[in-house]
């Protein structure tokens, strides 16, 4: 990754006091994201955001935003975000991680990928890059109770102020 990762992994580290250590795709001769299948899922133990989680919203309907998680390859998960803006304009995309820093492409975004590393039982890293480049770290907290997730968008402009903002979705399933 290029412009900006150090800058927005050193914002993170700061914010909860750990690391997050970026591991590049999978070299000639390792597991593909291919070799991932449907059957090894079923096998992998229960993760806690497994589920369809709502963002909370004030926006008036029809805008919703539906995030939902399942079990992927031999421990992993697959992550789908269907949105439905004020105008009625839906979209979605979506995402795979084995939680091990690599980035995986992001289906429905072009030239998009995304690395997921776990930080603690409830405290997961997310990292978006477009064409290369770390735009974006996710701080994704599962509440005690397994029934929200809060997230911590942290974004660093080019003129190198941060933006911050927050989201919080609730599990409907």
């Amino acid at each position: 990754m290029r412009t900006h990762t150090s800058t927005i992994l050193a914002l993170a580290m700061v914010a909860t006091g750990v690391t997050f250590a970026c591991a590049p795709a999978a070299e000639e001769g390792g597991q593909s994201d291919a070799a991932m299948t449907d059957e090894s899922a079923a096998e992998a133990p229960s993760n806690p955001r497994f589920g369809v989680w709502r963002l909370e919203s004030d926006a008036p309907p029809p805008a919703s935003n539906i995030m939902t998680y399942e079990p992927w390859g031999d421990g992993g998960m697959k992550i789908t975000v269907a949105s439905t803006n004020a105008e009625g304009v839906s979209s979605e995309w979506s995402y795979a991680t084995m939680f091990d820093g690599v980035f995986r492409p992001v289906e429905g975004q072009e030239n998009a990928t995304t690395a997921v590393e776990v930080v603690d039982d409830r405290t997961n890293h997310i990292l978006n890059a477009r064409d290369g480049d770390v735009y974006q770290v996710i701080v994704n907290v599962l509440s005690e109770d397994g029934n929200t997730i809060n997230n911590e968008y942290r974004r660093t402009l080019p003129d190198g102020t941060e933006r911050i903002s927050h989201a919080v979705y609730r599990r409907i399933e």
